[in-house]
């Protein structure tokens, strides 16, 4: 056990160069390998270092920046040199280095970004796990944002990765420093703010300056590589989402053997603004994927199954789970399945579980008003009923079913009506 768990403290040296440099036809580009200084856990003198490890603790990685070259490929103009976000982050930005970054910790605040660059209007967070978010929230304030994207998802908050698109303040501070992070990111932190995080002596704190500046990243490009297990590379473009406006979404209609089908009912703006936020947060989640938003925050997250009406039970199940686990923590300050076990022990009152079971039934874990949202056309009606039966109110999908007919029929079926938009493009990332 005890070497098990030297295993995770291990900061592994790795034999990849300093300098890469990738040929794309005529054109070169190059790329940084990226260090920090940190101290020495056995002789505290200072040594430079990449990433702390890979994936997992045997696997050797490292981070590159791009420093120069300018691809053009066909009309795609790619992202050029000194744009790096998380690629570029200074000694002086990794303010708090903890138990120095992996892998998993860089990838999942790229990925936070990637979300939070249709987010820029109001303050908003995501908490990222797995490369995937826990919780992401709009707020009137940084700390209302953070506290909404929590409770969105205390359970797999635990040990993730927080990026605010605001400078941190103390009101947040203090309600992030109560809970177990791995990294917390903002563009800065107010006076005071890095002694309150740094309580927690293993919390990566780091500072991304062009966080403010993320939204023109909605239309940069960059070159996607996805690695084969035979040496082999596939490259494709990042994608561009293609809505940017609620003029953007097209409207619900099909046409089947000579007959149009279109729904009858049209969003509110309340519906239209989940809407946009649900499909926006939506680019940054692993498909296959379903998600539930209401207010400006996620209600239930389903990701990663391969059949689209068992993600979109996932996700009412998690919503579920945790809005019981919300209730509560919110009531008696401690997690759902710890006052579980402490009923099964004797030592809370069985009434008050039940009461938070019946309230969650009730409610239907939040979803009632929600909208759902898919990353991909739903190829039959069951996965819309599974919404439906929860009560939704709106639904955002690609569109482009041959059984479009049936999910808009369902739609306008209901009591009820509900309304529904289509997107005109997929949004896997696999």
């Amino acid at each position: 056990m005890s070497d098990l768990k030297k295993m995770y403290k291990t900061i592994m040296d790795d034999d990849f160069p300093d300098e890469m440099t990738i040929t794309f036809g005529g054109h070169k580009l190059v790329y940084k390998k990226r260090a920090w200084k940190i101290s020495d856990e056995k002789t505290g003198e200072l040594i430079e270092k990449g990433l702390r490890y890979g994936e997992n603790p045997d696997q050797q990685a490292a981070l590159y920046e791009l420093v120069n070259g300018n691809l053009v490929l066909g009309d795609c103009q790619f992202i050029e040199p000194a744009n790096g976000l998380v690629s570029s982050i200074t000694e002086e930005d990794m303010i708090q280095a903890g138990k120095h970054p992996g892998k998993t910790n860089l990838t999942d605040l790229d990925n936070a970004l990637n979300i939070l660059k249709y987010l820029s209007d109001r303050p908003a967070a995501t908490i990222m796990k797995h490369n995937n978010p826990c919780g992401a929230a709009y707020g009137e304030t940084v700390a209302e944002a953070y506290d909404r994207a929590n409770m969105a998802d205390r359970i797999a908050a635990f040990g993730g990765c927080l990026v605010v698109n605001r400078a941190m303040n103390k009101a947040a501070a203090e309600m992030v420093s109560n809970n177990y992070l791995e990294v917390v990111a903002a563009p800065d932190f107010e006076e005071g703010v890095v002694d309150i995080l740094a309580r927690r002596k293993n919390l990566r704190i780091v500072r991304i300056r062009k966080i403010s500046l993320l939204e023109k990243y909605r239309s940069f490009r960059f070159v996607d590589f996805k690695s084969l297990m035979d040496g082999g590379i596939i490259v494709q473009q990042s994608p561009l989402n293609r809505i940017k406006t609620k003029d953007d979404f097209l409207p619900a209609k099909t046409l089947y053997k000579g007959k149009e089908y279109a729904i009858e009912r049209q969003p509110t703006s309340r519906e239209f603004g989940d809407m946009l936020f649900g499909w926006n947060v939506e680019q940054g989640i692993t498909s296959n994927s379903v998600i539930y938003v209401k207010d400006g925050v996620t209600v239930g997250i389903g990701t990663g199954e391969q059949d689209r009406v068992g993600v979109a039970e996932i996700a009412v199940f998690k919503a579920y789970t945790k809005y019981s686990d919300a209730l509560c923590y919110q009531r008696y300050g401690v997690p759902y399945k710890t006052f579980e076990l402490e009923v099964s022990a004797g030592k809370r009152e069985k009434e008050a579980l039940e009461e938070i079971d019946v309230e969650t039934k009730k409610n239907k874990g939040g979803l009632i008003g929600a909208t759902m949202v898919s990353d991909a056309f739903f190829p039959f009606r069951d996965g819309v009923d599974v919404g439906l039966k929860e009560g939704v109110t709106a639904i955002v999908q690609p569109g482009g079913s041959e059984r479009d007919f049936e999910a808009i029929g369902a739609c306008n079926q209901s009591k009820p009506k509900v309304t529904m938009v289509f997107t005109g493009q997929r949004a896997f990332k696999h």
